[in-house]
């Protein structure tokens, strides 16, 4: 298996696409089906199911997994050999659910750091761990643990979920709500996978209950917009309220009767992995100065 081959798969893997592949390393796709049936070959193993939609197979996800750290480690020799070359200016990457959460923390960095180069991607958790793993991101900041051999976690933040309920509403006012009452009364939340969508659907089905969900949206920052609206109530982070948000979309804000109703903002990155001293700086920056950007979700 040559480094050559390697990245033709890695990219076919990633799309799960030969066309889409064969575009993004800029070479014909007859050649990247030669080096796929090549590989597989020499292999001894097909790597894709190829009965209609081309999808990796139990042996594909295997070599998948290998082939990203195998790959990610020979970047990772790349970048700390650029980082030598330029005497420490150094580069990170860090990913983050949303870029609100880092906003604060970077440009106070950037002041600190200003030749290191900092690249942010936002992510899915579902995607952190492989980004991680592969070598592809530094560090990762999410709102729920990422498991996978090797990474590592640093508890950065822990705040309380509150209920936001619109204006009038019979809850308004309340300082309290069980989470028998939310499962009375349409719900804004986000999509499946979101943390606040997880929290939700947690907090009901350890009792028994299920959320009547009258919105999902993809965009968690614009959900106390809606729930002002009086479309219905919805789980908000506590630091929404503290960041003066009431302003621009005014709703009431209820504790949840729920010991385990919070949000826990973790730092992670994967043991063993090189971090240049700018990532050393950027882990120290966040995991030791204060996180209260405009917004958490």
């Amino acid at each position: 298996m040559d480094l050559h081959a390697l990245r033709i798969f890695q990219a076919v893997a990633r799309h799960q696409h030969l066309s889409r592949a064969a575009q993004e390393l800029r070479i014909a796709q007859p050649s990247v089906s030669r080096v796929i049936a090549r590989l597989e070959h020499e292999l001894g193993t097909p790597l894709f199911h190829r009965g209609g939609r081309l999808r990796l197979n139990d042996y594909g996800l295997i070599l998948q997994r290998h082939t990203d750290r195998a790959l990610g480690e020979l970047e990772a020799a790349r970048r700390a050999l650029d980082e030598a070359r330029e005497q420490g200016v150094g580069s990170v990457s860090i990913a983050s659910e949303t870029l609100l959460t880092l906003t604060g923390v970077i440009a106070a960095f950037r002041n600190s750091h200003p030749h290191v180069t900092v690249r942010l991607l936002q992510s899915p958790a579902a995607e952190m761990t492989r980004l991680l793993e592969a070598g592809e991101v530094d560090l990762c900041v999410s709102s729920q643990p990422l498991t996978g051999d090797g990474l590592r976690s640093q508890e950065i933040l822990r705040e309380d979920v509150l209920l936001a309920v619109p204006a009038g509403h019979r809850l308004a006012g309340r300082e309290k709500v069980t989470p028998e009452e939310i499962a009375q009364e349409p719900v804004v939340t986000a999509r499946p996978g979101h943390w606040l969508r997880i929290l939700l659907d947690r907090l009901l089905a350890a009792r028994g209950l299920t959320a009547h969900i009258v919105c999902e949206s993809d965009e968690a920052a614009s959900l106390q917009a809606l729930i002002s609206s009086g479309l219905g109530v919805g789980l908000i982070p506590e630091v929404s309220r503290r960041s003066g948000s009431d302003i621009v979309a005014p709703v009431t804000w209820a504790s949840v009767d729920a010991p385990d109703c919070e949000r826990v903002l973790r730092l992670s990155w994967r043991e063993g992995a090189h971090l240049s001293p700018a990532g050393h700086a950027l882990h120290e920056s966040i995991a030791t100065g204060p996180v209260l950007p405009g917004s958490f979700f």
